[in-house]
């Protein structure tokens, strides 16, 4: 039987997504970039998903584009890498517009376009011995997966100049200290405290994260006028769900709010 390259799951509203290539450090190669579409996809249309979790199985995250298959394609890796990242790309735009939150659990090296995910990511947290790299231009190659768009937001375009050119590896604890991560935790506690926040994330206010993660992507790009009118416009079509209904109910009544994501 063909081992699943990416393993998904649903459980109490928590999909999880595992890369399961760890004889490969989980490099993701054209299947696994089609297969990670399929994947983003389905937690946007399954109303059963209210977060989603990211984690690569062995001691890698990720390791980026299977450069393996580039070399393969010879005088084709360039077609190869644009159908790829054309499923990688799907699946990143589909994972940052979708309600659900994305946790990122990363258990090891993340490096290039595992790197670019972890960025993407609306939440992180990193096992101690997680490290993370951007790697492309090692390789004489420039960075694809949202990296250029989500790094500068979260570090800086000074430190993400210097990620990308120097592919200087970060520590775990550098990482929290630049921004990358929001956590960092015991290797042996990583998948229980992620999964205790992506179960927490689950029973939340799955309606309002999606507001807050869409008026949040356009924060640097419009201006102040329009951000606060989007706000408004945001916090005001919430009060017509069940949801935004159910929550001031639930604080005017002083109990703990039930929410349904509708």
């Amino acid at each position: 039987m063909t081992q699943e390259k990416v393993l998904f799951d649903v459980v109490d509203g928590v999909a999880a997504i595992t890369f399961n290539r760890p004889d490969s450090a989980n490099a993701m190669d054209l299947d696994v970039m089609q297969r990670l579409m399929h994947i983003s996809i389905e937690c946007d249309e399954d109303p059963a998903i209210r977060s989603v979790l990211i984690t690569g199985n062995g001691t890698f995250f990720s390791a980026g584009g299977d450069l393996d298959s580039f070399g393969e394609a010879a005088d084709k890796a360039g077609a190869l890498i644009k159908e790829m990242t054309a499923y990688f790309h799907a699946a990143i735009s589909r994972f940052s517009r979708m309600n659900p939150p994305i946790i990122a659990a990363v258990n090891g090296m993340a490096a290039g376009a595992g790197f670019s995910l972890v960025a993407a990511c609306d939440l992180a947290i990193a096992a101690e011995s997680a490290r993370f790299t951007s790697a492309y231009t090692a390789a004489s190659l420039s960075p694809d997966g949202s990296s250029t768009y989500f790094l500068p937001r979260l570090v800086g375009t000074r430190r993400a100049m210097e990620l990308m050119l120097t592919n200087r590896r970060l520590s775990a604890e550098e990482a929290l200290d630049w921004g990358l991560v929001n956590r960092v935790v015991p290797d042996g506690e990583l998948m229980e405290e992620s999964m205790e926040l992506a179960r927490r994330l689950a029973h939340g206010a799955t309606l309002a994260f999606g507001t807050v993660k869409s008026l949040l992507h356009n924060t640097f790009s419009d201006t102040l006028e329009t951000q606060m009118e989007l706000e408004a416009r945001g916090i005001a079509a919430l009060t017509h769900t069940h949801d935004g209904q159910e929550g001031v109910a639930a604080f005017r009544e002083k109990r703990a709010p039930n929410f349904e994501a509708r």
